[in-house]
């Protein structure tokens, strides 16, 4: 490789430092000013990579069956992924619904609402019992349902904006994944031949990657799939009817990150005061803290940390750095980055035993 000295010949006997370093200087303010650029389609994108990492087995057996046409083949995979993705989504919404329809209905219809407003008035006088210097105040159910529908059409904008925003990181999300499927390998290969390092180490720094997206996705499911099983055992064991139903949504809020399960729980155990089953409620919320709450941060960790190679602990730091740091989509990217640091430090021991070993 060639270098350049200050008169502009090419020469190995001067390094140019000045140009070196305002090069490093424009590099750097251009991927910073490229993060800020590309940041509100972070999360659409990172999941779309983690969804064609996961995903290559399938893409690869269409490939191999469509007579290695990769167009055909990444657009045949992102359908069958959005399948199988929407269908399920659908039909819960779809059952969510009608559950919400009978509940409106009952209420209507059984003079739900009269029972309602005695019950939270009940409770409202045990509290004050309990505590009688608290200041009084009275329920009115019209005015506090006149008011929630005039917040409600007050906020429609908003409501119609973050709609509009999932759809869009939706379609950003299935035209990365395609991009990815079909031309992965080719970017793959262009970072290994851009990367200073040799090729086995890029290739072992993938694969640590690939491990790590791996085990955090599998992980997350998995511990999907347990808070959802405990919830529907949960409702079944204190009453609440259609626990499958519920416990399935709970599973499915389990992967939103810093809602979870409490999206169900939280109005199933305010129903259930409302309508005089305190001790199921309150053995609900024992059993949603205690054996569905818990899962996540004890058993989460291992589940997870047992693909990247990391502490349990790292695992739950990160996971929380991760959330802190770049919202709903840091408990993927948390545990991504950390396993890069410690492949890129082993990395940096290999070379470093391998320099010693040659000077000796």
């Amino acid at each position: 490789m060639q270098t350049f000295n200050g008169a502009g010949d090419t020469s190995g006997a001067a390094r140019p430092k000045p140009q070196f370093y305002f090069l490093l200087i424009l590099m750097a303010i251009t991927f910073v000013l490229s993060f800020y650029i590309l940041r509100p389609f972070l999360f659409a994108f990172t999941l779309a990579i983690v969804f064609a990492v996961l995903s290559q087995p399938l893409y690869r057996k269409i490939l191999k069956y469509s007579f290695r046409r990769e167009t055909l083949a990444a657009f045949l995979t992102t359908v069958i992924i959005l399948i199988l993705i929407v269908t399920p989504l659908v039909a819960l919404v779809a059952q969510i619904f009608k559950e919400a329809k009978n509940l409106y209905i009952t209420l209507a219809m059984g003079g739900g609402k009269d029972v309602i407003l005695n019950s939270l008035n009940s409770l409202v006088a045990q509290f004050y019992e309990r505590f009688p210097g608290l200041p009084e105040f009275s329920l009115n159910f019209d005015q506090y349902l006149k008011q929630s529908l005039s917040w409600l059409v007050n906020h429609l904008g908003v409501v119609f904006s973050n709609v509009a925003s999932l759809m869009a990181t939706a379609f950003l999300f299935l035209i990365s994944l395609f991009y990815l499927l079909k031309d992965g390998s080719r970017l793959r290969k262009k970072i290994i031949s851009l990367s200073p390092l040799n090729d086995r180490e890029d290739e072992i720094i993938f694969k640590k990657l690939e491990q790590a997206m791996s085990s955090v996705i599998k992980g997350n499911f998995l511990i999907a799939i347990i808070q959802g099983t405990l919830t529907a055992v949960g409702f079944a064991i204190f009453g609440v009817p259609n626990f499958i139903l519920w416990g399935t949504a709970a599973g499915i809020a389990s992967l939103i990150p810093s809602v979870g399960t409490s999206l169900v729980f939280i109005p199933t155990i305010i129903l259930l005061l409302v309508g005089g089953q305190t001790f199921a409620a309150i053995g609900l919320l024992f059993w949603g803290v205690l054996a569905v709450g818990l899962i996540d941060n004890l058993l989460g960790p291992k589940l997870i940390g047992r693909g990247t190679g990391l502490h349990p602990l790292l695992i739950l730091l990160s996971v929380l750095g991760g959330l802190a740091f770049f919202g709903p989509i840091g408990f993927i990217l948390g545990p991504i980055i950390l396993s890069l640091l410690f492949a890129l430090l082993d990395t940096y021991y290999y070379l470093v035993n391998k320099k010693f070993e040659n000077n000796s």
